[in-house]
């Protein structure tokens, strides 16, 4: 018969609870992100239920449940002199989209998606194989609205800024392709701060690239273009000075494929961006991170499985720096830096270059 530790069963066990009461608390910010309750909250505070009801167009007997089990959770605050609620100022600025790139509450919503495929994720579990595209309906969305806030953050302020050159190529006049562009605001902020330069968005997705045309569009551009393309046959020689990949190598079906395409595509001395997941390789240099288990469950709930549901390689999130850079280097790229850049402290951004045959000194 084993023997445990009771003390050390019991400490666990709190933590368990703990981890119910705040995945209860996830449930809920994350209604509170999709019907738009905290930022409701956050413009009106301090409300009552029957005033933020109908600011927020909800029904106050569900309101008010909401509300208090955020008051619980250690979100809200409530007075019972008044029988208001607030939801101060800081708190606000994690949790809704008016203040930045930083909303977690969306991170939330998106773990209440994910949870929708445990039962065919099981299936794949004993059987094999993969969940397509398909399976998550509205996942797109809310990646192009986080990946919008934190472009329109830092994108042209700080990220072009960073990385060496970069600003200089495009003023000058450069060739641009983004890999994976999603929506393509990424590539519309750059062309209407570049005029000079060309760009082009490349995806797969016929409804992402109607979007970017339609921004595109609706801003005047006439150095964007978008495509839609299977980025793992990009099939271009030397036709660009910069490529970039904004949180889409890690989930491509043949990232090897996209690698070699993007380092054939660039002219000699071009530069590639590529923005990934900050994470190392190996679970054991990733334990202090204080987000690695929630980048491992949407690794295995996410981008792991769509790619093997093409029959692809299953790279995962987490393939972590070393991986990446070993791959950029056995693609043809060099010279390769990774930066922590501030305005977005959940990625790596990785700067590689195209080989050009001339020596430098160190």
């Amino acid at each position: 018969m084993t023997t445990i530790d009771r003390d050390a069963a019991k400490i666990f066990q709190r933590r368990m609870l703990q981890l119910l009461d705040d995945a209860s608390l996830g449930l809920l910010l994350g209604i509170g992100d999709e019907l738009g309750l905290l930022e409701a909250l956050a413009r009106t505070s301090p409300t009552d239920p029957a005033a933020l009801a109908v600011e927020a167009n909800v029904n106050e007997r569900y309101l008010r449940e909401w509300l208090d089990g955020i008051v619980a959770g250690d979100v809200a605050e409530y007075d019972p002199d008044t029988g208001r609620y607030s939801l101060a100022p800081e708190r606000a600025a994690c949790l809704t989209p008016d203040d930045g790139p930083v909303n977690l509450a969306r991170n939330l919503k998106l773990l209440t998606m994910l949870a929708g495929v445990e039962p065919e994720l099981s299936d794949r579990f004993r059987h094999g194989g993969g969940l397509g595209y398909e399976h998550y309906a509205g996942f797109h969305q809310m990646m192009a609205e986080g990946a919008a806030a934190t472009h329109d953050a830092g994108l042209l302020d700080v990220v072009v800024p960073a990385v060496p050159g970069l600003h200089d190529r495009l003023t000058a006049g450069a060739s641009l392709a983004d890999i994976g562009c999603g929506s393509g605001h990424a590539v519309n902020l750059l062309a209407r701060a570049y005029p000079d330069s060309r760009f082009v968005g490349y995806d797969f997705g016929d409804e992402a690239i109607e979007a970017a045309r339609a921004e595109a569009a609706e801003w005047g551009l006439t150095n964007a273009t978008f495509e839609v393309r299977d980025v793992a046959a990009l099939d271009e020689s030397a036709a660009f000075d910069v490529v970039t990949a904004f949180d889409a190598i890690h989930d491509q079906a043949f990232p090897d494929r996209v690698l070699a395409g993007i380092s054939a595509a660039l002219k000699p001395g071009g530069l590639f961006l590529m923005v990934d997941i900050l994470a190392e390789t190996g679970v054991e240099h990733n334990l202090t991170l204080p987000w690695a288990t929630y980048l491992y469950t949407l690794s295995l709930m996410h981008c792991m499985t769509v790619s093997l549901a093409q029959g692809g390689a299953g790279l995962g999130t987490v393939w972590g720096r070393q991986k990446a850079v070993q791959m950029l280097g056995e693609a043809g790229l060099s010279d390769i830096d990774v930066l922590d850049i501030r305005s977005d402290p959940f990625n790596y951004f990785y700067v590689a270059h195209k080989p050009d045959g001339v020596e430098r000194s160190s």
